[in-house]
Order: C-alpha cells, then sequence, then structure tokens
C-alpha cells in the first residue's frame, strides 16, 4: 500500500497485515482453538478483530483509574475491540497490573504508616527512581493498597474513584475475562506487556515464566488466542516464542533510543536500525506486529506540529506485521500542536482530526486512553468507501 493511501473496505474487515499478508500467525479465535475452549467453558468460533482495532490503553484510563478492574470493565462496556494490561511481579513471585513497579503515585502506599519503611531508592534501566516498589511488597501486602489516578491535574475527575479498587492481579483479569466472554458469547481480547523483564530477570523474579504457565492454564497459548504479548525488550518476546505460541508485538520508543536488553547485551542497534526493512524482517522472525510510538508514523515538526508520514506502515507490512502505535488521546496536552483547541492543557482538543490523520496512514489499530472516542473514530473510517 502507498504510504498514506485509503484503504479498500475489505481490507479493514479483517484483523490486519498480519491476515492479509499470509502471517503464519492468524490473529483470530478460530477451529484450532475451540476444542479446548469448549472443554473449559470458554467462548468458542471464529471471532476477528476489526480493523483499525481500538486497543484501551491501561483501561479506559482517561475515565477511572489505570489497570483497575474498574477501568478495564469500562473499557469493555465501551466497546472496545481489545483492553491492555501491563505486568510487573510481587516480592512472593505474582504477577500484577501496573504500568510500573513504582507504584508511589498510583496507590495510597503513602498513606500507610506500615509501609514508610519500605520506601526507597532504585535504578531501574538506567533511571533512579525513589518510591514503593511492587518487588519489595507481598501479594497479601499489595492487596492492602487502593488504587488511584496517576494524573490528577489533567484528569481531576478520575480522583472520585481514588480508593475504590485494589491491584489486580493478572489471573484477577483472566477469570474476569472468562466471565465476560461466556456472558457476552465472545473472547474478550486481552494485549499483555512485560515490564522491564531484564530487570526484574536479575532479581529472579522473571516475567516470562510465570506469564506462559498462565496463558497456558487459561487456554491463551495458541497462535489462535485473543491474545497479544508485548514488550519494549525484544528478547522477552523471544523468549516467550519459545514458551508459547501466543502472538507478539515488539514495541519501538523513539528513534535513538536503545532497548534496555540491547544495552545490558551491548547491542548497538538502536529503534532507528529496527524500522529499517533488515530490522522489521528480523522482527518478523519470532514476532507479528510492532507497537511504535506515533511520532515514528508520523514525525512532528518543531512547532509540534504533524508532518509527512514516513515509510514504516508500508515497511512493516511488507514484512507481515501488523502496527499498533501508542498513544492517542483527547486532552490537548497530549494531542499534536495542530490538534489543540484553546490554552487549557486539560481541555479536550480535535482529536478526531488527530485520529483521521493517523488512521489514512494504514495502521492496524492504535492505543487510546479513551476508547469511546477512539471507536467512534474508526467506525467512520470503517465505513468509509
Amino acid at each position: 500500500m502507498t504510504q498514506g493511501a485509503h484503504s479498500s473496505p475489505a481490507r479493514r474487515t479483517v484483523l490486519g497485515a498480519a491476515a492479509v499478508l499470509g502471517s503464519a500467525a492468524a490473529l483470530s479465535v478460530g477451529a484450532a482453538g475451540t476444542t479446548a475452549a469448549q472443554a473449559q467453558g470458554r467462548p468458542s468460533g471464529s471471532y476477528k478483530l476489526p480493523v483499525p482495532t481500538v486497543i484501551a490503553h491501561r483501561g479506559a484510563s482517561g475515565y477511572r483509574p489505570e489497570h483497575t478492574l474498574g477501568s478495564y470493565q469500562l473499557a469493555l462496556d465501551m466497546g472496545a475491540d481489545v483492553i491492555e494490561q501491563d505486568l510487573v511481579p510481587t516480592k512472593d513471585g505474582h504477577l500484577v497490573c501496573r504500568h510500573e513497579n513504582d507504584i508511589t503515585g498510583t496507590t495510597d502506599v503513602a498513606d500507610h504508616p506500615e509501609f514508610a519503611s519500605r520506601r526507597t531508592t532504585k535504578t531501574v534501566d538506567g533511571t533512579s527512581l525513589t518510591g514503593w516498589f511492587t518487588e519489595d511488597f507481598t501479594l497479601a501486602e499489595l492487596k492492602t493498597l487502593r488504587a488511584k489516578e496517576r494524573i490528577p491535574g489533567t484528569r481531576q475527575e478520575n480522583t472520585v474513584y481514588d480508593g475504590r479498587w485494589t491491584i489486580p492481579t493478572f489471573e484477577e483479569v483472566l477469570r474476569w475475562a472468562e466471565k465476560e466472554g461466556r456472558r457476552r458469547g465472545r473472547p474478550i481480547w486481552l494485549y499483555v506487556e512485560t515490564k522491564h523483564p531484564t530487570y526484574f530477570r536479575g532479581l529472579g523474579l522473571g516475567l516470562e515464566e510465570p506469564l506462559a504457565k498462565l496463558l497456558r492454564r487459561y487456554g491463551r497459548h495458541g497462535a489462535d488466542s485473543p491474545t497479544f504479548l508485548q514488550s519494549f525488550e525484544p528478547t522477552s518476546m523471544q523468549r516467550m516464542a519459545k514458551l508459547v505460541s501466543t502472538p507478539r508485538v515488539v514495541l519501538l520508543w523513539t528513534a535513538d533510543d536503545r532497548p534496555w536488553d540491547f544495552r545490558e547485551a551491548g547491542d548497538p542497534r538502536t529503534v532507528a536500525d529496527l524500522i529499517t526493512p533488515e530490522g522489521l524482517k528480523w522482527i518478523a522472525s519470532y514476532a507479528q506486529g510492532i507497537g511504535p510510538l506515533l511520532d515514528l508514523v508520523i514525525p512532528k515538526s518543531k512547532d509540534g506540529k504533524l508532518g509527512k508520514p514516513t515509510t514504516l506502515v508500508r515497511d512493516a507490512h511488507a514484512k507481515g506485521l501488523v502496527l499498533h502505535p501508542y498513544t492517542l488521546r483527547n486532552e490537548n496536552s497530549f494531542l499534536p500542536a495542530d490538534f489543540r483547541r484553546g490554552t487549557d492543557p486539560a481541555a479536550y482538543g480535535d482529536v478526531f482530526g488527530a485520529y483521521k490523520a493517523y488512521f489514512a496512514t494504514g495502521i492496524d489499530g492504535i492505543f487510546t486512553d479513551q476508547p469511546d472516542t477512539g471507536l467512534l473514530a474508526a467506525a467512520d473510517f470503517r465505513t468509509r468507501p
């Protein structure tokens, strides 16, 4: 497809590049998983994601504190196609859903005098952080905490829900997805990220093995699983490829960034190297997609406005890779300068205009904090002749 050209309606009714371009992994739930699903009381039958796919970033995090069952439930009720979880471990090896292992800003841990002595300074992937960290708490201890809004200055309305939910374990999310799947008669798609895998492996708390165990337990270990796995560390996805067949996505930050596992291993490659045709071919040898920063799809000019799209969509599709870039949000402070409206950074801008620009590049989906807005924008694009 020519960069920026419109896609045909037929292409927009299947999952995306992996299916259209003949990737080995069919990213849909089909006959291969039916017997196992039926045996465990799970929804069966074919269910393909629409394209562009709307992925609820940490749940409906524009409306509820992120990575809570309340955020996930609202995203599902809004109609999000896929719901994201980020995973970090507890001291006793349980996988819990937090965007970071530093829980200072997303829980009420600072209000618990019994944990005051746990406040410490650590270096995580080269960054010094001071606060409280999941790996210093047992699951039972973490469950005494309550989640709160991460950016209350921008999303003051969300603070009304502070303290309403605990930190969910990934297994709780899997059980929730099974329950909702049975109720709705279709599988609930999840998008699961391993956070700082090299760091945690160094602590003896590797993420991949316990994640694979849970995926197998809940029937999400096959190539037709309604699940995506993702990581900013390519070697984490290579490791997962040896453990399960669940579709895998490599996340990509800025062009000058070196994935942390590359730094630890002395690999000189940067993201700029990984988004070349050669780099994308290497990713396609063990993964089915990429999750690039939106700036890698359409760079911004010096004044913060959108520039000319890169060839990344075309190049990735040529290698059979799905593209799910991140993250589009409604608020001015997160939008390109040409789509901001007014001077209030927390006010909503012309987010539909931004969606239109990104969808026009041919991306297969997008992460968003406000899935209801994303779904409206995607519906316009899906039905366009």
